[in-house]
């Protein structure tokens, strides 16, 4: 199964709604992914990449800046479905996500599911396919296969 969906992330600082928070930061760092940095965020997934596309869920979870170079951190988060044929179910995920430039594909594993998920396994390609001052919007791929 190949399902496609787009991140919309509000970058931390970009006002009162923006849902990326430094929950710890062990020093001074000018990167979201500095070593010891955890970051809990709760954005929205839409059907497609403009602001207006409809809204099929939420990408919540945290990150932890797990690199001393600073260019990546160990992700954790569900791919939470709210409307159209998967809402009630889930995708839990896990892996690294890179600091890299716009359009870079990296890969994290789908580590299993609820609802019409259940069981589910796979591997979700991203690439940040738009940056503003203010927001993030990455092209989400997930290849799911179910055991």
């Amino acid at each position: 199964m190949h399902l496609r969906f787009y991140n919309h992330e509000r970058i931390l600082g970009s006002g009162p709604s923006a849902t990326v928070v430094y929950a710890v930061q062990r020093r001074d760092s000018n990167s979201g992914a500095g070593f010891g940095n955890v970051i809990v965020y709760d954005n929205l997934l839409r059907s497609g990449v403009e602001t207006d596309s409809p809204i099929v869920g939420r990408n919540q979870g945290m990150g932890v800046g797990s690199s001393l170079a600073e260019n990546s951190g160990l992700t954790n988060f569900q791919l939470v479905f709210t409307a159209g044929k998967y809402n009630g179910s889930s995708l839990a995920l896990q892996g690294l996500f890179p600091v890299a430039p716009l359009g870079t594909v990296f890969e994290r594993a789908i580590t299993g599911g609820t609802g019409k998920f259940r069981l589910a396994r796979g591997y979700l390609l991203t690439t940040e396919v738009r940056s503003t001052n203010t927001t993030l919007t990455g092209q989400l791929d997930a290849y799911i296969t179910f055991r």
